[in-house]
């Protein structure tokens, strides 16, 4: 099984995380394609980067490779609302001549599977993105009731948060004792930690890129991720 996968520009985290879940996977390998991400905020130059059209290029690139299924392997649905996700994947699969899935959606997937309904929210994000995501997760039905963001714009920034700050970020948000604490970013290392996190903390860990790939799977008729090294909600 070929998986596509679309990747904003100046992620560096997604590709390696990706690889080395791939890596337990047998017959599974992962492409990549990549159109212009530079910044995450709410202004209409940032907003524009998640225009269809670069999207759907990148994904009709990936088509060429006869992937079986194409994936956004990004959150900015969690801030443009899911519906544009819904909407999106479906023009990912008609460009790409495949199967489509996307991380929010493959989020939300994961939340009615495990009935979370309350989680704690971790992002690199500024706090005006960290309230309108709130705001869209409430809309669908989660309640965000802890959340740790680090105020940064810069989405190649993203991919250099370490590991100590991430631990604080988790540890904050897990006093509140959610169904779930999300990582929710595709350039955030948060999967390599996860499993230390859960046993840290008691609570179960979601990672953007674990669940992008798992939701991939699930829409290629596959089973999704068997791995509880990435989370426990994936064993």
């Amino acid at each position: 099984m070929r998986i596509g996968m679309l990747t904003p520009s100046s992620n560096t985290v997604l590709e390696p995380v990706t690889a080395a879940m791939v890596r337990d996977l047998a017959d599974v390998t992962a492409h990549f394609s990549r159109f212009k991400v530079t910044e995450i905020a709410l202004d209409r130059a940032a907003l524009g980067q998640f225009e269809d059209q670069p999207m759907l290029a990148a994904a009709e690139l990936l088509g060429h490779a006869h992937v079986d299924v194409v994936t956004w392997n990004g959150t900015s649905a969690s801030w443009l609302g899911l519906d544009r996700d819904r909407a999106l994947a479906d023009r990912l699969a008609a460009a790409a001549g495949a199967r489509a899935s996307t991380c929010v959606l493959a989020l939300f997937d994961l939340f009615a599977r495990t009935n979370i309904r309350s989680i704690g929210l971790v992002t690199p994000y500024t706090a005006d993105v960290q309230t309108r995501i709130a705001d869209v997760y409430g809309r669908e039905g989660i309640r965000v009731v802890a959340e740790s963001h680090l105020g940064i714009r810069d989405n190649f920034t993203f991919g250099t948060v370490d590991a100590a700050t991430l631990d604080g970020q988790v540890a904050t948000v897990a006093a509140a004792k959610p169904d779930a604490i999300v990582i929710l970013c595709t350039n955030v290392a948060g999967a390599p930690h996860a499993a230390r996190w859960e046993a840290e903390h008691g609570v179960a860990i979601a990672d953007s890129c674990v669940v992008t790939l798992d939701g991939a799977l699930r829409a290629a008729g596959r089973p999704g991720l068997q791995a509880p090294r990435w989370g426990r909600l994936f064993a």
